[in-house]
């Protein structure tokens, strides 16, 4: 059975354009963006208060654009877009997504490398998309020439955006000094484009989280960005109209580099009109202040930012928060119960949740402020379709019924860069047409308001197979979290001559355990798995009690860190693995 949006999303008002770069689309009024006129000013900095209106932001990604052409000795319309790749190394700022137009501009594509890599994580992604310059700002400067270096990207080809209270000389250009250069230099050729080359042709090359392996490069069209920024406008409209808001202030404090933060926030959010408030990086304080201070209406942020805000109540007593409407969370579930505390603790707010991946460049499943349901991912978005299939290969029915999540979508994209093994597994095709495979597990469940919502599980590679059956590490994660030493935990699998693989849990012990051993809390354990869930889904394989649950900067549980780990401790007691 194939799914598709209930009857309260609206389908979009026109086809996603097909010949043309994400910047001309985010910047003419024609495409269906709001108006100039009635746009709150897109990006403005959260420390300093430094703004840019529409008109400024066009104005420099065109002149960097021009600064950019001469130093690299590229023309837009010559070379393939493949001999113009350049990285982006950063934190946040209200110069990032300008920085992204200016190389579109030129035709060349653009790889956002997350703020956390290490210079050989870093080094990797620059050799491997083949990038031929590099943004980068100071903090990472250290880490970025190492890695420029590795890649034979010459220093006078890796620029500085500034970020808050940075202002001493650096022995790099910034963008100021390109976009300075730019005044003095000649109008860019128009970029002249065939009919279909937006669908082909790669804006973005961003490198998936790796939580069952390594990241691989995910080839963004700029028709996918394009499309997304369309079906988010267009699904979130009912909601904001029902409350007359046409446009709205925003948080951007989400990594830039992270899909979600890049299509989501920076580029759907003020194709939208509204405002995006840029912070650096997370610091709860000045997360606080920062809301108080620019009466932020909504907030796009990840499950590990909603329980730093659940665990200093004090804290944010201190602040008026009071003008926040929506918080919308994403890249990593966010339990019920978590949900239903957030709304608990901030009586004047609502909290949704969405779902997508960096193969659907973003969004397929959103929950619109007309339409929450606690516990899901909501509702399709505009133009999606979504099929679940169960473990024998047939499409699902029903209701409450788990099968893996396939989706439709303009969003889609082209596949991995180089690794047609990766393309071919996870964008299949059958009667109905070009699928993605997302490797999720989900459900589909009629809300109270009679709509269709889904929700996700879990991870399809890494449900545990017990004698036959199937168990979900998230449903016993959420489980042990209910149990008071529990503050938290990730369930895996190991190996067992019995039943194939059982579950074994880490958990990371709660206050109230510190006076207990270890051998007490995992007896209180033990026991309130087996009075609470079928023998498959005791924990045979063990607890083992750690500092804390690898994750990355989104909030996704990196399970294979600890199987790695598992399976070198096996290896070494000579276990079987």
């Amino acid at each position: 059975m194939v799914f598709t949006p209930p009857a309260w999303v609206p389908e979009l008002p026109f086809d996603p354009p097909d010949s043309i770069p994400i910047h001309e689309f985010w910047s003419n009024e024609k495409y269906g963006r709001q108006p100039l006129s009635r746009s709150r000013n897109p990006f403005t900095c959260g420390v300093t208060g430094k703004t840019y209106t529409s008109t400024e932001m066009a104005e420099r990604f065109q002149l960097l654009a021009r600064a950019l052409a001469k130093r690299m000795g590229w023309r837009p319309n010559e070379e393939t877009h493949w001999d113009k790749v350049v990285g982006v190394y950063s934190f946040n700022s209200i110069d990032y997504s300008m920085s992204t137009f200016a190389v579109h501009r030129l035709s060349g594509i653009v790889t956002p490398a997350n703020a956390m890599y290490s210079a050989q994580e870093l080094e990797h992604q620059l050799r491997s998309s083949g990038a031929k310059a590099l943004f980068t700002c100071i903090p990472l400067l250290e880490t970025a020439l190492k890695a420029a270096k590795a890649c034979n990207i010459p220093e006078n080809k890796i620029f500085i955006l500034r970020l808050p209270g940075q202002f001493n000389a650096v022995p790099f250009k910034t963008l100021d000094d390109l976009i300075e250069e730019g005044r003095s230099l000649p109008e860019l050729e128009p970029l002249v484009w065939s009919k279909g080359q937006g669908a082909r042709q790669v804006a973005y090359l961003c490198y998936s989280s790796g939580t069952s392996g390594l990241p691989k490069a995910v080839m963004i069209a700029h028709r996918n960005v394009i499309a997304n920024m369309m079906q988010i406008r267009w699904h979130e409209d009912p909601g904001r109209r029902a409350k007359g808001v046409e446009t709205q202030v925003q948080l951007g404090l989400l990594p830039f580099s992270h899909i979600y933060g890049l299509v989501v926030v920076v580029q759907a959010g003020t194709y939208r009109g509204d405002e995006v408030i840029v912070l650096p990086k997370f610091e709860l304080k000045t997360l606080l202040e920062t809301i108080q201070r620019f009466k932020i209406q909504v907030m796009h942020i990840v499950p590990p930012i909603v329980i730093q805000l659940l665990r200093n109540p004090d804290l944010c007593a201190k602040y008026n928060l009071k003008s926040l409407r929506y918080v919308y969370t994403g890249a990593a579930p966010l339990g019920a119960e978590t949900h239903e505390d957030m709304v608990k603790a901030f009586p004047f707010l609502q909290v949704g949740q969405g779902y997508g991946m960096t193969e659907t460049s973003t969004v397929v499943l959103s929950t619109g402020e007309n339409d929450v349901l606690v516990g899901s991912s909501g509702s399709l978005a505009p133009g999606c379709r979504a099929k679940l299939i169960n473990e024998d290969g047939k499409e699902i029915t029903g209701y409450e019924e788990r099968g893996e999540l396939w989706v439709q979508s303009p969003s889609v994209t082209l596949g991995y860069l180089n690794n047609e093994k990766a393309t071919s597994e996870a964008y299949v095709w059958d009667h109905d047409g070009r699928w993605m495979r997302t490797g999720d597990v989900a459900v589909v469940r009629k809300a109270p308001s009679g709509y269709e919502h889904f929700a996700v599980v879990d991870r399809l590679k890494e449900l545990i197979k017990v004698k036959g059956h199937q168990v979900a590490p998230a449903e016993l994660e959420a489980h042990l979290l209910s149990h008071p030493h529990v503050n938290d935990c990730t369930v895996i699998p190991v190996p067992d001559e019995g039943s194939g693989e059982v579950p074994k849990a880490f958990v990371v012990k709660s206050a109230s355990a510190a006076s207990k051993s270890d051998e007490e809390v995992s007896r209180d354990i033990y026991k309130w798995v087996e009075e609470h869930k079928a023998r498959y889904k005791w924990l045979k394989g063990g607890i083992e009690f750690i500092d804390a649950v690898p994750k990355s900067p989104s909030g996704k549980i990196l399970r294979r860190l600890l199987k790695d780990r598992e399976r070198e401790k096996r290896r070494a007691n000579g276990a079987k693995l």
